[in-house]
C-alpha cells in the first residue's frame, strides 16, 4: 500500500460471467472530456457522469477487430510530450498505470480490457477468452489465438508466455507486480517464493506452469486462486522471446507484438514507434492503429507543453501528454476559456484514492485519530490541489471502482472540517496531545500550500503541526523505511493493482506485514483472524463481499482519514480526436487516438 502507489487501477470482471462490477469513468469531479476531432468512443460514458458496469466478456467478445471509432482515421504523426521518461519498458518490470495503458501500443498479454462507449470489459488478447478454472480454482487453462506473431514474422508461443512468467522470480524484477511467484509457489510472499525457484536462468522450467502444446498454457496452484484473469492482465503477463531478451537492454527496447514497434529509444530524449507489420487486427479486440507514427519526446516541463498545445504552437496541435497533468497555473485561464476547455481530457483516476495516512503506532489512541478526521480541512487542501480537478470528497477507504464497493460515512464531516467536533475527541483521548508531524515530499509550491493549510486547521485545535518537507527520495525512505520514523502523518495517494478487494486489505492492513505495504502500521487481530478465513475462499464473488464487509471495521479503528476519489486531467491538441481517459487506467489512452486535421 505505498504512497503515490506504483500500483495500476485494473478494473476486473469478476471470474463468474454473470457478475457486473462498478467502474468510475465520469468526467472527474465535473470537469468537462475532450474528445478531439470527432468523437471519442468513450466520450458519451466520459461525459455522462455516471459508474459504469463491467462485464466478463465471452470468447466472441476476445474476437478482433476492436470496434471502428467513428469519424477517425488513419495516417499522420502524433506526438506524446512527458516531462519524464519511463523508468522501465521491459513489460515484466511496468507496475503503473500509464505504463500499462502506453504499453498497450506495442505489447499483448493474455486478457485486456476492452473499452467500447467507455465501458470497460475483461476479454482475452492473447487468450481466446478469459480462461477456463478447475479443481476449485486451483488449475486455470487459456488457449493463444491463431495469427499473433512477433514483430519479425514469428509466432507467439505458449513457452513464450511461460518464459515472461518465469523472468517475474528472477533478481531485478522485484519492481514489478509479486503475485505469480507466490501463487505459482504456495508461499506466503516473493521472498519465500524465489527460494524455491529463482527464475529461468537458474532453476529452469517452472513445473507449475505447463505447455503442453504451441496454443496451451496451464497454471496449477497449490491454493485456488480467483483472481487469475485479471492477473493475466497486467503487463508481467506478456510473452518474452528468450533469444530476444537482452536482460538491461530489453528495458530499453521489448520485442513487440502489438499494432506498433519500437524503432528507436533515446532514455530520456525521446521513443519513435512505427507500425508492426505483423499485427493483423482480426486478432485484436482491444487496439486501432489509426495514426502511422508515434513520436514521444522527453524533458520539456508540463506547463510550457501545455501553453504549446492550448495555443497550436509549433506541434502543439497534434501533441498530447500521458503523464503530466494539466498545470494548477492554467486551471483559471482554462475555466476562462470554452476552447481551451475542449482541450482537456479529464477522467476517473482508476481505483485510486488520496488519504491522510495517521501512524497508528505513534497515534495509538482512537479518539486522537478520530481528532485527526475532523480536524482535516479537506475542502481547503482540495483547492490547493486544483478543485473539482483533483477529485471527489471520499469517505470510503476502498474507491467507488472496487467491485463491490459500498457508500459509507462512519464520521460524517464537512469539507471544510469541525473544529468542535475535534475537540471534543480531544478530550476524551487518554493521550493528551499537543504536538504531531506531518511529512512531505517538497516537490512543489502545492505540497507546501496544502501542508500549511493542515497546519492552520490543526492550531485551532490547540495543536501545532510540525511540518517536514523532505526530498521525494529522503520521504519514502523515512516513511517505508524503519519504524522509528518520527512523523506522524503523511498524504499518500493509493491504488488497488485490480478494483477487487482482493488487493486492498490483504497487502495493506495484516499487521505482520513490512512498512512499504503497511506504512500506517495499521494492526487489528480481529481483523488479521478474518483475512485468514477469507484467503481461502475460492468464489470471487463471495470473497469480494466478506472483504468489502470487512471494510468498515477496519475503518471504525480510523486508521486513516478519507480524502480524494483521484481524477486526472490532461490535455491534447485540437486535431487530436479519440482522446479520452482510460476507466481502468486513469490516463489518455493511445489506442484509441487519431490525427484529424480536416
Amino acid at each position: 500500500m505505498p504512497a503515490f502507489s506504483p500500483r495500476a487501477a485494473a478494473v476486473p470482471a469478476l471470474a463468474t460471467a454473470a457478475v457486473l462490477l462498478l467502474c468510475s469513468c465520469s468526467a472527474g469531479a465535473g470537469a468537462e472530456t475532450g474528445t478531439g476531432a470527432g468523437k471519442s468512443k468513450n466520450s458519451t460514458a466520459a461525459k455522462s457522469g455516471q459508474r459504469l458496469t463491467a462485464t466478463l466478456g465471452t470468447a466472441k467478445d476476445s474476437q478482433g477487430p476492436a470496434p471502428e471509432i467513428p469519424g477517425a482515421r488513419k495516417g499522420g504523426t502524433v506526438t506524446v510530450a512527458n516531462e519524464d521518461d519511463f523508468s522501465h519498458l521491459d513489460p515484466q518490470k511496468i507496475y503503473a498505470g500509464e505504463r500499462y495503458s502506453t504499453s498497450l501500443l506495442w505489447g499483448r498479454q493474455l486478457t485486456q480490457y476492452q473499452i467500447i462507449d467507455g465501458r470497460p470489459r475483461l476479454v482475452g488478447d492473447l487468450a481466446t477468452d478469459t480462461g477456463t478454472s478447475s479443481d476449485g480454482g486451483r488449475t486455470w487453462t487459456y488457449h493463444l489465438k491463431d495469427g499473433i506473431a512477433w514483430e519479425d514474422g514469428k509466432p507467439v508461443t505458449a513457452q513464450q508466455v511461460k518464459y515472461g512468467i518465469e523472468r517475474t522470480f528472477a533478481p531485478g524484477f522485484e519492481v514489478g507486480p509479486t503475485y505469480w511467484q507466490p501463487w505459482l509457489t504456495g508461499t506466503k510472499d516473493l521472498t519465500e517464493a524465489v527460494k524455491k525457484y529463482g527464475g529461468p536462468k537458474k532453476d529452469g522450467d517452472l513445473k507449475a506452469i505447463e505447455t503442453p502444446d504451441d496454443k496451451t498454457i496451464v497454471f496449477r496452484f497449490p491454493q485456488p486462486q480467483s483472481d487469475v484473469p485479471y492477473m493475466a492482465a497486467q503487463s508481467s503477463s506478456s510473452p518474452v522471446r528468450e533469444d530476444k531478451d537482452t536482460g538491461t537492454g530489453y528495458d530499453v527496447k521489448p520485442f513487440a507484438t502489438g499494432p506498433y514497434k519500437i524503432v528507436e529509444h533515446k532514455q530520456n530524449q525521446s521513443l519513435t514507434l512505427e507500425r508492426n507489420p505483423y499485427w493483423k487486427p482480426e486478432t485484436d479486440s482491444i487496439r486501432h492503429a489509426y495514426p502511422d507514427r508515434f513520436e514521444f519526446t522527453f524533458g520539456k516541463a508540463a506547463l510550457n507543453t501545455a501553453q504549446e498545445v492550448f495555443n497550436g504552437q509549433g506541434t502543439g496541435a497534434t501533441t498530447l501528454t500521458t503523464k503530466d497533468e494539466l498545470p494548477p497555473e492554467l486551471i483559471s485561464t482554462v475555466e476562462r476559456d470554452p476552447a481551451k476547455r475542449k482541450l482537456v481530457v479529464s477522467g476517473s483516476k482508476g481505483a485510486y484514492t488520496q488519504d491522510l495516512y495517521i501512524r497508528n503506532d505513534r497515534v495509538t489512541d482512537p479518539e486522537v485519530r478520530k481528532a485527526i478526521h475532523y480536524l482535516f480541512p479537506r475542502e481547503q487542501a482540495r483547492q490547493v490541489l486544483g478543485g473539482r480537478y483533483a477529485g471527489d470528497f471520499a469517505t470510503t477507504l476502498s474507491s467507488p471502482a472496487v467491485v463491490g464497493w459500498k457508500k459509507y460515512d462512519l464520521y460524517p464531516v464537512a469539507p471544510a472540517g469541525d473544529i468542535a467536533k475535534a475537540k471534543e475527541h480531544l478530550a476524551k483521548a487518554k493521550t493528551k496531545v499537543t504536538k504531531l508531524t506531518y511529512a512531505y515530499p517538497a516537490e512543489s509550491p502545492q505540497s507546501d500550500q496544502v501542508a500549511q493549510v493542515l497546519a492552520d486547521a490543526f492550531a485551532r485545535a490547540g495543536i501545532e503541526l510540525v511540518l517536514k518537507g523532505l526530498q521525494p527520495g529522503a520521504f519514502n525512505d523515512q516513511i517505508f523505511g524503519g519504524d522509528d520514523s518520527p512523523y506522524d502523518l503523511f498524504l499518500s495517494t493509493n491504488s488497488v493493482d485490480w478494483p477487487t478487494p482482493s488487493t486492498l486489505l490483504p497487502l495493506g492492513y495484516e499487521s505482520h506485514l513490512d512498512g512499504v505495504s503497511n506504512p500506517i502500521r495499521y494492526g487489528n487481530p480481529q481483523v488479521d483472524k478474518e483475512l485468514a478465513r477469507i484467503a481461502k475462499i475460492g468464489d470471487a464473488q463471495q470473497k469480494a463481499e466478506e472483504l468489502i464487509g470487512l471494510e468498515q471495521t477496519v475503518m471504525k479503528d480510523v486508521p486513516l482519514v478519507p480524502f480524494l476519489y483521484k481524477s486526472v486531467s490532461q490535455f491534447r491538441g485540437k486535431d487530436i480526436g479519440g482522446a479520452a481517459t482510460h476507466p481502468i487506467y486513469g490516463v489518455t489512452a493511445l489506442a484509441d487516438v487519431y490525427v484529424d486535421k480536416s
